[in-house]
């Protein structure tokens, strides 16, 4: 495969997983791992990639395209959709924020009854708003082309609640533990979200383990009750024992 090519393709499985190690890559492309070690080192020194912890993420500064995010891991997204919204009891009180994964947990929700959900998501608010038993409440401020609202009004307004759940996507997780995103103002809201809640559903597929993204959230222990669709890094689910995180598998 010429160097060219090779190049398209890691940069095509980077964008598809989040992160990707050296050796998935180096099988995929079929040359030895010292060669995709030295094509990484070009992309990254291009600003096309980052390196981390044996492997390759896409850029820390800037997040996936939305209609490519939505395609990504889909059918995982799934399966822990379905495992939270068998957590959440009908008749209760829901933050839900920006992401595909709350996307789908938005449309998992619709056989549930009497629900009020408070949400800075314009996707989550139209699958939902159909349900005549739900109150469905919309965050203001500045909208983002994925339909994400953002901005000091929309953190002011989800200050005004405190509800029995909050459902949370995340664009990454280090290693040990921090959740990362990529829009310091999204940040702002999910903080005041998890303040807000009484307990907090963090849904993560298994790509953002190791997902490099530039601003600091809070931490995986900021949680009750993770769900993701494998197992975490050995670190992270140390992490999750010793601070009583409940982990599901959901598959």
């Amino acid at each position: 495969m010429a160097k060219h090519v090779r190049h398209d393709q890691i940069l095509k499985l980077v964008a598809e997983h989040g992160y990707i190690s050296n050796e998935e890559l180096a099988s995929r492309c079929q040359v030895t791992s010292q060669t995709i070690r030295r094509d990484l080192k070009e992309l990254a020194q291009n600003q096309q990639i980052s390196r981390h912890h044996g492997g390759a993420t896409n850029s820390s500064v800037s997040n996936t395209a939305y209609a490519q995010r939505r395609v990504m891991q889909h059918q995982q997204k799934q399966s822990i959709a379905h495992a939270i919204c068998q957590a959440i009891p009908n008749a209760s009180s829901l933050f839900i924020n920006i992401g595909t994964t709350t996307e789908e947990v938005a449309k998992g929700l619709m056989n549930h009854k009497g629900l009020q959900v408070i949400t800075n998501n314009l996707n989550v608010a139209k699958i939902l708003s159909v349900k005549e038993d739900f109150d469905v409440l919309v965050a203001g401020g500045t909208i983002r082309k994925d339909g994400g609202i953002v901005g000091q009004g929309t953190e002011d307004f989800i200050n005004q609640f405190k509800v029995d759940y909050a459902i949370l996507g995340i664009s990454g997780v280090d290693s040990d533990g921090a959740l990362l995103d990529y829009d310091y103002r999204e940040v702002r809201v999910s903080q005041a979200i998890i303040r807000n809640a009484r307990t907090v559903l963090l849904a993560v597929d298994h790509s953002k383990f190791g997902r490099n993204a530039s601003i600091r959230l809070g931490n995986i222990t900021d949680a009750q009750q993770v769900f993701t669709d494998q197992a975490p890094p050995e670190a992270i689910a140390k992490l999750l024992n010793e601070h009583e995180v409940t982990l599901h598998i959901c598959q």
